[in-house]
């Protein structure tokens, strides 16, 4: 017997149900897009090592999947170099190309080639596949989808409001009370400042980001292993753990921050964009959680971050302020901000809160019944004008038993069959079978697509 096929770990299929729901998703975020006037791109699965390499630190330079050359890919190598073993040398020697890691890099290389046909302000927006070497866990794949968008070549905090005002509008659509946190990588680093640890600010942010996850001891314990003091610490809790209305919490960073130029600047930049999102009429909580660091460090405004309240999850979306986006590319000063949708862990909340819309995931709307070629004539133009109607409609290929057909339809769960025998056909009319509630009627072509079209 042949062996069974099977895919690479760490990649998926993805049924037709699936397919149904994910392209809700993605259509539904395009749609809100689209209203902020973004526009589409898309750059190629594979970029060039030299366009990959260095830009994710040495960690994420570990994971990027590398293309073995066309050809004799050998034949740049020495024996002596083979011998030698060194896995990081002969993939500079084997591979030129390498599967995208994310879609940021790839942006900042398209901004960088196109840079004399874009006009800026430019508003995109990209949604593709991305590969990492990753080791496959639970809710951990080797290729995944993202989608990013984000607007470069403008430093106005109004961009900030209107992504803001995406994400609520997309989760109102969704159906899905979602909470949005806020906060500025300025203000974090007015904090590490004052408390006389400007250069442990990276192991700051990412100890305090971890607060929901590991607990305030745990991270009081992690800022110690980075080298932090006691005191430095105890000047850190109230800052940590500081309740009250956003505008509360500013005034009180505010007083905190009075020495430090950098975080005052934070502090006025959120005060801008929470200020100008009170008269937007958010449907959905915005709070600003000065424990939100994000875990890259390129960010250097505001950060962003969207939790799901009705399912225990982790955050379905993040972005932020980035000044030089470009630069990694030899173009320095063209500042951007972004967010990146979590399309696998929408996915997930949406099935766990049953919020799909049951057109969205119905794919034929209207089975017709195959009787024999006579009575597949007879249906052939009902059919036509059904389609034409926007209709999705089938009719069976094959003359087999009515049960066959009628189990077909139950298992792609279509709401209406229609058939048409001898009776149906000296009458000129079809019966209409609704396989929700099993009540049938007699119907002509044009009743049949009102009826099926409501």
């Amino acid at each position: 017997m042949a062996q069974k096929p099977s895919i690479p770990k760490g990649t998926r299929d993805f049924s037709p149900m699936e397919m149904a729901k994910r392209n809700y998703i993605f259509d539904t975020i395009k749609q809100v897009y689209q209203l902020y006037g973004f526009q589409q791109i898309e750059t190629p699965a594979m970029e060039t090592l030299g366009t990959l390499m260095g830009k994710y630190g040495e960690e994420g330079d570990k994971l990027l999947f590398k293309v073995l050359n066309s050809g004799d890919f050998l034949s740049k190598v020495t024996p002596e170099e083979l011998n030698g073993r060194n896995s990081l040398h002969l993939a500079a020697k084997l591979c030129e190309k390498g599967l995208r890691y994310d879609l940021t890099v790839p942006f900042a290389r398209y901004v960088v080639m196109h840079r004399e046909e874009l006009q800026l302000p430019f508003k995109r927006y990209q949604m593709q596949p991305v590969w990492r070497a990753d080791r496959p866990q639970k809710g951990r794949y080797r290729e995944f989808w993202q989608f990013d968008g984000d607007i470069v070549g403008s430093d106005s905090l109004l961009n900030e409001v209107e992504l803001m005002q995406i994400v609520d509008t997309v989760f109102s659509r969704f159906g899905v009370r979602v909470q949005i946190k806020i906060n500025n990588r300025k203000i974090l680093s007015g904090i590490a400042e004052v408390i006389g640890a400007a250069e442990k600010i990276v192991d700051i942010t990412v100890a305090i980001d971890k607060l929901d996850k590991i607990g305030l001891d745990n991270v009081n314990q992690e800022l110690r292993e980075d080298g932090l003091s006691e005191e430095q610490i105890e000047k850190l809790q109230p800052i940590i753990t500081l309740e009250g209305t956003n505008d509360e919490k500013l005034n009180t960073i505010a007083e905190v921050l009075n020495s430090s130029e950098t975080g005052l600047k934070g502090v006025e930049e959120i005060r801008y964009i929470l200020d100008m999102l009170k008269t937007s009429g958010l449907k959905n909580e915005i709070q600003l959680d000065l424990t939100l660091a994000r875990g890259l460090n390129y960010y250097t405004g505001a950060i962003f971050e969207v939790k799901a309240l009705d399912v225990p999850m982790g955050s379905i979306l993040g972005g932020g302020r980035y000044d030089n986006l470009t630069g990694i590319f030899g173009m320095p000063g063209i500042s951007g901000v972004g967010i990146s949708f979590g399309i696998d862990r929408i996915f997930d909340v949406l099935n766990a809160l049953e919020a799909y819309p049951k057109d969205a995931v119905n794919g034929t709307q209207l089975l017709f019944i195959n009787f024999g070629e006579k009575e597949t004539a007879y249906c052939l133009p009902a059919v036509a004008k059904a389609r034409e109607a926007g209709i999705r409609t089938e009719i069976f290929p094959d003359a087999a038993k009515m049960k066959k057909q009628m189990s077909y339809a139950n298992a792609k769960l279509i709401p209406f069959v229609a058939l048409a025998g001898e009776n149906e056909i000296n009458e000129g009319k079809y019966t209409l079978k609704n396989m929700s509630t099993g009540d049938q009627q007699l119907v002509t072509a044009e009743e049949l697509i009102n009826i099926v079209s409501k």
